[in-house]
């Protein structure tokens, strides 16, 4: 036998199972229906089994014919008729009770992700992510809907079979009270066993889909290195790896399976023995012995329902480890502002001793200060880790200040509601999303307003978006697949773009959106933004030389502060680190 589980490991098991039941007490009234009809249930079997003894005994023993019994058969048959009844409905409020749950915890799941913010969720892997919200609360459903109801029910119908059992066969009575607690002993004893086999299956399904989902987003990329064969030996490795601990849970489910219905057998045959001998000796009658041997097998059925079960049970727990790590991630601090932010013309931001440091970590911004004045075009430029995309985010809102203020003319962001503000910022990154739905749904992004059809040709001018749209198939109707598959990279680049242009925000953020495209796309994109900056207070990260001379202001970034800033003339005459960084550019053709 594997060795037993650490004490740390069953407190752990203790809470996560304890986790699981406060989740149930959500559907407490449909899952207590369920017990109800499935105790009810166990009182017509036996009243089948008695029915079942009268004709068992009317016919095989005192011969009478078959018309004797006639009440009795329909007795049967009626009853069975209700049981299919209380069944169906103790199904019936399980699912409900297990599908209200599942809906309930993917809400919580999703609301709970969109609260930890953009932030974190590009320092996630998506494939684990898609795992945990669909395949781990999947895995949550035969435990509310098999095992907790079993795990009742295999206490009421055997306790309820006892009752009627000790008055027909007190030793036959004594003989299943003895044996029935062996059974869910040794289920506890070998089904335990698998916790830690479920967890690392569990931790191995993760991997492969995070890994998988990954390598289908870099598919591209894998192909243009000519490494997609490795990667494709790799998640092979992975997937065989899967199906080692797949199998290494079958093994012991299939062992505590067998010893279940092996100790079931054995007390079976213990009762089956005691009153034959008793039959044949004339101390117990006919009727009463034959009922005992009916309810026998019936008394063990729910605690060997209960053992297959408890595999739902090891399941749910290595399902729902991450999803409680995921829950208990603690989300930003979210602005508790709740002013309405009104622009008539693009603001003055202010950053004044800006501070910025994730949980545990050295600060990533130190002590920024820095002006967006009003209607003009700033640049952002550093090495990788210098804290530019941190310090868009939190001009974005998706990040908090540990300290220092955000001014947006004279007032704090801190005190302006989220969703106010975010109707007055327009953010373009490298990498725009589109989604599934037509060129007109990925640009307005939402209802229809009056003039609507006017702002939206607008925009896609603007963005030199309409001449290629205007010759799509069916316009601005045309069906685009998730992440503009369909469009080159610079019309989905461009599209963007255009969503800029029609929302009219004061505020436009931008991670250098003409990267990675090709010159008459850049040439295309660089026009369009320079008619987007026009009136418009804009923050550039950049990364191409076009980007950054056409600034008004340009700041060097480095280690969280800035270094340099000035324009680019002023930058170049110093001779300092901006101008090295240009020259880097240069070379490398950017």
């Amino acid at each position: 036998m594997a060795n037993p589980i650490p004490l740390r490991d069953r407190k752990h098991t203790l809470e996560l199972d304890r986790w699981l039941k406060n989740q149930a007490k959500a559907v407490k009234s449909p899952l207590n229906i369920a017990i109800t009809l499935g105790s009810v249930n166990g009182f017509f079997l036996i009243a089948q089994c008695w029915l079942l003894a009268h004709v068992l005994n009317a016919t095989a023993i005192e011969h009478q014919p078959i018309m004797a019994v006639w009440p009795y058969l329909a007795g049967i048959v009626g009853v069975f008729l209700v049981r299919a009844i209380l069944n169906y409905g103790n199904q019936r409020f399980t699912f409900e009770a297990a599908a209200r749950l599942r809906t309930d915890l993917r809400a919580k799941l999703f609301n709970h992700i969109h609260h930890l913010g953009p932030a974190w969720s590009r320092e996630q892997r998506s494939g684990a992510r898609a795992t945990e919200l669909v395949d781990g609360v999947e895995e949550l459903e035969k435990y509310f809907s098999l095992y907790l109801p079993q795990k009742q029910l295999a206490i009421i119908i055997p306790v309820a079979i006892l009752v009627f059992v000790f008055p027909f066969d007190w030793v036959s009575g004594l003989i299943l009270a003895i044996t029935a607690p062996l059974l869910p002993i040794f289920m506890i004893i070998i089904g335990s066993q698998t916790e830690k086999l479920n967890r690392q299956q569990w931790r191995s399904l993760t991997r492969m889909g995070a890994h998988f989902f990954d390598m289908i987003e870099g598919l591209t990329t894998l192909k243009l290195f000519n490494a997609a064969q490795k990667e494709a030996r790799f998640i092979g490795q992975i997937a065989e790896d899967y199906r080692l601990q797949t199998m290494k849970v079958l093994r012991i489910a299939f062992l505590s399976s067998m010893v279940l219905e092996f100790f079931a057998a054995i007390s079976i045959a213990m009762v089956a023995v005691y009153v034959g001998f008793r039959l044949m000796y004339g101390d117990i009658h006919y009727l009463n012995g034959i009922f005992v041997l009916l309810l026998a097998p019936e008394f063990y059925l729910p605690l060997r329902s209960m053992g297959t079960q408890f595999h739902a049970r090891m399941d749910a727990l290595g399902a729902i480890e991450p999803i409680i790590e995921l829950l208990n991630t603690q989300a930003p601090t979210e602005h508790n502002g709740k002013l309405e932010l009104c622009l008539q013309q693009a603001p003055n931001i202010t950053l004044s001793n800006l501070v910025f440091a994730y949980p545990k970590r050295d600060p990533v911004l130190c002590g920024v200060n820095l002006t967006l004045p009003a209607g003009s075009r700033t640049a952002i430029i550093g090495v990788s880790g210098a804290g530019k995309s941190t310090l868009g985010q939190l001009l974005l809102g998706f990040l908090n200040p540990t300290q220092g203020d955000i001014m947006v003319d004279e007032t704090p962001l801190a005190h302006i509601a989220p969703s106010s503000w975010y109707q007055h910022v327009s953010w373009l990154p490298q990498n725009p999303t589109l989604f599934h739905g037509t060129i007109e749904e990925n640009i307005a992004l939402s209802p229809r307003l009056e003039g609507h059809e006017a702002a939206l040709k607008q925009a896609a001018e603007n963005a030199h978006a309409l001449d290629f749209i205007n010759r799509l198939p069916q316009g601005f109707q045309t069906i685009v697949g998730d992440r503009g598959q369909g469009l080159s990279g610079g019309e989905i680049q461009r599209i963007a773009l255009a969503r800029a242009f029609y929302k009219d925000a004061p505020v436009v953020l931008l991670d250098e959106p003409s990267a990675s495209l090709d010159p008459h796309s850049e040439q295309l994109i660089t026009a369009a933004i320079a008619r987007l900056a026009v009136g418009r207070t804009l923050l550039t990260i950049a990364h191409r030389l076009t980007t950054i001379e056409q600034s008004d202001q340009i700041v060097v970034l480095d280690s969280g502060k800035i270094i340099e800033q000035g324009s680019h003339d002023a930058l170049m005459a110093l001779n300092g680190a901006y101008t090295e960084r240009y020259n880097q550019y240069r070379k490398a053709g950017l």
